[in-house]
């Protein structure tokens, strides 16, 4: 795991060492324990290095072929690198992915290499032959990648801070950004909050050659297959499943460091910590989190005890919270998501002590319904009077700051909104409903969790792998598991009486979400942590609504993507939504931010 950037101009740049140096200082915390740079005539690669497998100094990076055709900086994990090289003639000098990757596209090509591979992974490719660059980004967004392209000079890296560190950029304030952050909770690819910057979108890459022209290329995209059948062998398809789990998580425990899982308690980082607890031959680190307030110890401590693993609890208060909150903005480039960002950092401190390599659960409930309340949508949708359309529907029950009132609070456009909106509708027409909201989550939702994975473990040098989003797991789930065995009914009886009720009301007492991961979780974990209701990540935010309230005040006061005197109706709407704490939260975010990245000039 590690941080790249790189510069490719169509003007000489007398002082380009000097400039990707710059970048690469600025995402040291990406990789501590090597840095380096390639430079010739209008092309700068550099690279900051976390040793994960083969540790060597000869794995550092750049790393170019032997005949010196292509060079690489190469941000991710090629789990099965060693199968794709033995499919290759190449003469090895280290037992590295890295090396891999660009054997195999000198020999076969880049596409092919995509074809191959199971990973996650930001890529930067040169060829010295032809002079074009390569940026490609893995299927479903894990690992990111960013780039700005004026016509005269292309600059990208892992993160948004090394382009604005090059001193070719200039820092702009992207207030399009505003209201598709207080809905989605983060900014939809390709769109950033830094105008001209863009995120290179998950399964494609773009081909750049020296005018600077961009290609862009998709390679892959959401299985358009989508199992739907009511015919079919319960068990048998429990047993494949069984199979591509263990599969997807014995890939992520491939690591030359020591590695360990989050433990949350809830089911889906529990299946996980006792897959890899049975797959490794020595005690395994295990993390949780919690406040005073509130916290999930009792039931991590559960899963702990039965695989033996070396477990640590943190506990953390309200003044920690407070202190990370602003440094955690500056790593992530963007205003925080979640409120839960802030103690993962922490965490993530913490198991930094002793472990290099983290799994994590991210993905689960998106493969097989776990948010019930949105995922039986289109069951209640079909008994619903159809006053709206369903996109309607789904925009209503998702989006966090309801529309009305950021159409009431903020001043911004809402341009992205319209383009998405549009989009997204079109993608509608074409599929069934219950296929729409699997789809919805995997293309939109799913990437906003694996922003906030990646961040809040690379800031401390710690690499976090996602099992349940290795991109063969969800293939074979939208092709072979039926829908049925995603979102089981508990009998017919509780299927009636939910033609009567919305999914707030009975999802997991009328329905089973992820009925086969909870099933197959029989095999691995007390029943306590699978028969339990979900709960998520909790903040205890609306008990500190007072020093929000605070905070909201003395900060938002001048704050331009507000409508005049907003704040106090934005506090007064707030607290009469559920999720009042979260709501006012995320305004203060926007210009926590905002003050962090433009009231300076970046550029020199």
């Amino acid at each position: 795991m590690c941080g790249i950037t790189g510069i490719l101009t169509k003007n000489k740049l007398t002082d380009i060492h000097k400039r990707i140096q710059s970048m690469n200082s600025s995402i040291v915390h990406r990789g501590p324990d090597a840095e380096g740079s390639y430079v010739h005539e209008n092309l700068a690669l550099g690279h900051r290095r976390l040793s994960i497998i083969d540790t060597r100094e000869v794995s550092n990076q750049p790393m170019h072929t032997n005949n010196e055709e292509w060079y690489i900086v190469f941000n991710g994990e090629i789990y099965n690198f060693k199968e794709i090289k033995e499919k290759l003639n190449y003469s090895f000098v280290t037992s590295s992915d890295t090396e891999v990757i660009i054997a195999a596209v000198q020999e076969k090509g880049v596409d092919w290499f995509i074809e191959q591979s199971n990973g996650m992974f930001s890529i930067a490719l040169y060829n010295s032959q032809s002079k074009d660059l390569f940026l490609i980004r893995d299927r479903l967004g894990i690992k990111p990648l960013y780039y700005y392209n004026d016509g005269l000079n292309l600059v990208f890296s892992s993160e948004i801070k090394a382009i604005l560190a090059s001193g070719l950029v200039k820092a702009e304030f992207n207030d399009l950004a505003v209201d598709e952050y207080l809905a989605n909770r983060y900014i939809r690819a390709p769109y950033t909050f830094f105008k001209n910057i863009y995120q290179v979108n998950p399964g494609t890459y773009l081909k750049v050659n020296l005018e600077l022209s961009i290609d862009e290329v998709e390679y892959w995209d959401i299985p358009k297959e989508f199992n739907c059948s009511k015919n079919f062998d319960e068990e048998k398809i429990l047993e494949q499943f069984d199979h591509q789990i263990n599969k997807a998580i014995k890939y992520r425990l491939i690591a030359d460091v020591p590695l360990g899982t989050y433990l949350s308690g809830g089911v889906d980082s529990s299946l996980i910590t006792a897959i890899t607890s049975l797959n490794s031959n020595d005690k395994i680190n295990t993390y949780t989190i919690g406040f005073t307030e509130m916290n999930e110890f009792s039931y991590a401590k559960l899963v702990s005890d039965q695989y033996q693993t070396s477990h640590n609890e943190i506990l953390m208060k309200k003044e920690d919270y407070m202190e990370n909150w602003e440094r955690l903005i500056r790593y992530k480039d963007a205003p925080l998501g979640v409120p839960n960002e802030i103690p993962l950092a922490v965490m993530s401190s913490k198991l930094k002590e002793k472990i290099t390599v983290v799994l994590s659960g991210e993905g689960a409930d998106e493969l097989l319904g776990g948010y019930g309340r949105i995922f039986q949508l289109p069951f209640d949708y079909s008994n619903s009077s159809k006053g709206k359309s369903f996109y309607e529907n789904l925009v209503e029950k998702y989006e966090y700051v309801p529309r009305s009132m950021r159409d009431q609070l903020i001043s911004t456009s809402i341009d992205y909104r319209k383009i998405f909106d549009k989009r997204i509708i079109e993608e509608f027409k074409e599929r069934d409903n219950r296929e729409n909201v699997f789809n919805y989550f995997h293309k939109y939702h799913v990437k906003g969790l694996l922003q906030r994975v990646d961040i809040t473990t690379m800031q401390t040098s710690v690499e976090a792998r996602v099992p349940f989003l290795d991109h063969k797991l969800l293939e074979f789930a939208y092709k072979e598991i039926p829908y049925l065995l995603k979102l089981k009914w508990k009998d017919e009886e509780a299927k009636l009486k939910a033609h009567h009720l919305n999914a707030e009301d009975y999802s997991e007492e009328l329905d089973i979400p992820k009925y086969l991961l909870r099933k197959l979780s029989y095999k691995y974990l007390p029943k306590e942590v699978i028969e339990r209701k979900k709960v998520g990540f909790p903040v205890p935010l609306t008990e500190w609504f007072d020093n929000l309230e605070s905070q909201a005040k003395k900060l938002l006061s001048k704050a331009s993507w507000l409508k005049e005197g907003a704040v106090e109706e934005l506090i007064l709407k707030s607290k009469k939504e559920t999720r009042a704490g979260q709501i006012l939260w995320m305004f203060i975010n926007i210009e926590l931010f905002r003050k962090n990245y433009f009231e300076k000039d970046w550029r020199w």
